[in-house]
């Protein structure tokens, strides 16, 4: 296989590697079955839903349905904040967005599509 290995579905990081038929994460230990990984990714891409279970796509705009503590940060992202033109990336926080009060990487799951 010349294909790079996946993210491990457990942890997310990226390091990872086959063994025989399952691909193994040294950081967490996890191993699953190569052929499961080839199904998983086929679909990775376009799979990201809302709260309300509506795919999103980039360019997307969203209202957030709760309020957000910025970690690191006093700032609170406000419920009902608009936001336009959304990017779509992988990973645990699925949504790339700018706002008023900076660059973010939020989940899905705390957006609504308008």
């Amino acid at each position: 296989m010349s294909q790079t290995p996946p993210a491990c579905p457990q942890c997310t990081l990226e390091n990872t590697y086959p063994d025989d038929s399952n691909y193994i994460c040294p950081d967490c230990g996890h191993e699953w079955p190569i052929s499961e990984a080839l199904v998983v990714d086929e679909d990775a891409t376009a799979s990201v839903k809302d709260a309300n279970g509506q795919m999103l796509a980039d360019g997307d705009a969203v209202v957030l349905i709760k309020d957000l503590k910025v970690k690191g940060s006093s700032t609170v992202l406000k419920m009902g904040t608009k936001v336009k033109s959304i990017r779509l990336v992988g990973g645990d926080h699925e949504v790339d967005c700018k706002m008023d009060a900076g660059s973010f990487m939020l989940k899905a799951c705390f957006l609504k599509k308008v």
